[in-house]
């Protein structure tokens, strides 16, 4: 994707270090900033300086790239191992986390013993799982496009909503939600985007307004509570979300907010679609109860983060003093909302079936 008109991705790999855009600057700043090791690289998920379950995912690939040339030879197969459960540590949701480090840990074990071409082989699987999330995006998009305009077909117009950010700065390139959306604008089509301002990060109106932008596509930045009122009027042709996990059964967790907004869509008449690389995918989770949640800090709620007209980051208190908060992270939508399912192997239906016919082995 285009940041200023030139290709950039989200996170990638470069003489050994980590190097991703510095999110939670934008969108105000665009900063690419370095990890130079593992620690630093699991630190960077954690604290979402990336976030997105794709980008995550390809972080923790190149987290473990980064371990392996660490690992001291005479103990690198258990040091590596310890590396790969503090990079698992991070963040509990996103099932892309996982399969980014468990891809890289199976390609090392095909050097056995041979720890110069071990750490060969992690930079190259690494980077191989980098480009894979990169063109399941871009198939995505793809396959996607078509649905979006056939929802609004005879409207003369295409109007989408999404929640959060499940664009290209979710994942390493080209995004999942967005995908469709972009694949439209580059083939001459003109769709117009509401997107959720996304509480408590943001993640809306800070992240996929600013890629939106930097793309050329029409766009407003809605709060969260008013999806359901366009979606009502008629204003909501589509809507189209991403995932951190996609259940056995086809229930989906994302970003809190979108379960309500499925609802509204279903209220509405409107088709609810999400779109994810077949990595999102745990058949191992049966089904959404069983899709851990990650409850982050309540002070994310209590407080926000802006810019002053000075030039200053500044944290301000929204909450009165003594109120505690609760914030979940993600919400899980059941399968019987969800129209389908967009990987790049297909559309497929929210059903044990659907998802195993996509699912990686």
């Amino acid at each position: 994707m285009r940041v200023n008109g030139v290709a950039t991705r989200t996170v990638w790999w470069e003489q050994g270090r980590v190097r991703m855009i510095d999110q939670p600057q934008l969108p105000h700043r665009f900063v690419i900033v370095d990890m130079p090791d593992h620690r630093a690289t699991a630190r960077a998920i954690r604290d979402m300086t990336v976030r997105g379950a794709g980008a995550i995912g390809a972080t923790g690939a190149l987290g473990v790239a980064q371990a392996a040339q660490e690992a001291p030879d005479h103990d690198f197969h258990a040091w590596l191992a310890e590396a790969a459960n503090h990079l698992r540590s991070t963040r509990p949701t996103a099932q892309n986390l996982f399969a980014g480090i468990d891809y890289v840990l199976r390609a090392i074990e095909t050097a056995g013993s041979d720890v110069v071409r071990a750490r060969a082989v992690a930079i190259e699987a690494a980077n191989a799982f980098c480009d894979d999330d990169a063109e399941s995006c871009r198939r995505i998009g793809e396959i996607g496009a078509p649905l979006l305009a056939g929802a609004a077909e005879g409207k003369g117009r295409i109007h989408v909503s999404t929640h959060c950010n499940a664009g290209w700065l979710a994942f390493v390139d080209w995004g999942s939600a967005l995908a469709p959306v972009y694949a439209l604008y580059r083939a001459g089509l003109d769709p117009f985007v509401f997107a959720d301002e996304t509480r408590p990060r943001q993640q809306g109106s800070q992240l996929t307004a600013w890629e939106l932008g930097q793309e050329g596509v029409r766009h407003a930045v809605i709060a969260d509570n008013a999806t359901g009122h366009y979606l009502r009027r008629g204003d909501i042709d589509v809507v189209i979300v991403g995932s951190d996990r996609i259940a056995a059964n086809g229930d989906v967790a994302t970003k809190i907010g979108t379960y309500t907004s499925a609802l509204a869509a279903l209220a509405a008449g409107v088709p609810f679609y999400v779109a994810a690389p077949t990595t999102t995918i745990a058949m191992h989770t049966p089904d959404g109860d069983a899709i851990p949640i990650e409850e982050r800090s309540d002070e994310e709620v209590l407080y926000a983060w802006g810019w002053s007209d000075d030039g200053r980051f500044l944290r301000v208190r929204t909450a009165p003093e003594g109120s505690r908060g609760r914030n979940p992270a993600f919400d899980v939508t059941p399968a019987e909302l969800v129209t389908g399912i967009i990987t790049e192997r297909g559309v497929v239906p929210a059903t044990r079936a659907g998802i195993a016919s996509v699912a990686r082995g």
